[in-house]
């Protein structure tokens, strides 16, 4: 072999000179002190993920503060009634001084009075901490007031625990604001035919009413349809509001309180002078009309819809004992055995 065959091999088979294994091996140095290097790497990637998170966090209003509630006001309108019966508010306060607050509201700023807020959604929240005496937990929001009512009515519907009545206030909150129709369907997640139901009813019983009665959850769209439909008479109407002036209104729950008022519209009037009243329709709870009553001075009628299966009507006379005796247990109708 040549001196210069053994030249060239010796390239690449002699070791290499530790200066020369310094130089070409980057991972020599941090081997010197790999764990002081390593974890100041790691310290800058986390202070650099916080930072990248807080800003994500910042640019959606994800963010979640803890706000003085005297501070926070309620949104411009109002979709929740607040009952005499205030069990299940102090049911929630409660709830909060044991566990803390594990839902934050939604809020922004008051656009008219700075340093303030406006609650989108989480009004009872915000009252219970303001009794409480602690911050209220709050995400931050820009909304303009379209953005506003549609947080407030979404929320509302997740929760499911709106009356029908209070939805029906509610949208006619929504429009008397200037929103057009299309915002209160969005926010109450409804198509255009329920609600102009909702309006239907919310315009036809005066406000006074409403608040006499409250919310009257076990109370649905069919009943309020036809109480609507009864006061539409003034005589029914007077006799409404002479039965929301007995002092005794006021003591029952708000549903005896609907059933009070509803009965009230339904008397006829006085003898001598009582006409037989128009036929009053019936609707089921989807809607349909399934009878319409025709009441007399002395009497009063009850037609079945002709699209009602026959089945039902006997049915329903088997349950008719059932039913009065269910009605004689109310308050109503001890009222009237007793008279």
């Amino acid at each position: 072999m040549s001196k210069r065959t053994d030249t060239i091999k010796s390239l690449f088979t002699a070791p290499q000179s530790n200066v020369l294994s310094a130089d070409n091996m980057p991972g020599a140095l941090p081997r010197v002190s790999s764990g002081s290097v390593r974890s100041l790497k790691d310290t800058f990637s986390g202070v650099e993920k916080e930072n990248e998170e807080l800003r994500d966090r910042i640019a959606s209003g994800a963010m979640i503060l803890e706000i003085d509630p005297s501070l926070i006001d309620p949104s411009p309108l109002a979709d929740r009634f607040r009952d005499q019966d205030d069990s299940s508010f102090e049911a929630l306060k409660q709830s909060i001084s044991q566990r803390g607050q594990e839902v934050p509201v939604l809020v922004r700023e008051h656009p008219e009075v700075k340093g303030r807020y406006q609650s989108a959604y989480g009004h009872r929240r915000v009252r219970a901490t303001r009794e409480l005496g602690i911050p209220v937990k709050a995400i931050v929001r820009s909304l303009s007031d379209e953005a506003l009512v549609v947080a407030q009515g979404l929320e509302n519907a997740q929760r499911e625990d709106l009356s029908f009545i209070e939805r029906a206030t509610f949208a006619m909150h929504i429009e008397d604001a200037g929103h057009s129709r299309a915002i209160a369907q969005d926010a109450l997640s409804i198509d255009r035919a329920e609600a102009s139901r909702l309006l239907a009813v919310a315009r036809s019983v005066p406000a006074d009413v409403v608040q006499a009665i409250g919310k009257a959850p076990k109370v649905g769209r069919p009943r309020w349809q036809t109480f609507a439909e009864l006061i539409k008479d003034a005589a029914a109407l007077e006799r409404v509001r002479a039965s929301i002036a007995d002092p005794k209104f006021a003591e029952r729950e708000t549903d005896a309180r609907f059933l009070a008022a509803f009965t009230a519209a339904s008397r006829s009037s006085s003898a001598g002078t009582s006409k037989p009243s128009e036929d009053k329709p019936v609707f089921s709870v989807s809607g349909d009309k399934i009878a319409h009553v025709r009441q007399a001075e002395r009497e009063l009628t009850l037609t079945l819809d002709k699209k009602v299966s026959a089945t039902f009507a006997a049915f329903l006379v088997d349950q008719l004992p059932a039913l009065f005796d269910a009605f004689s247990k109310t308050s109503s109708g001890q009222e009237t055995n007793e008279a």
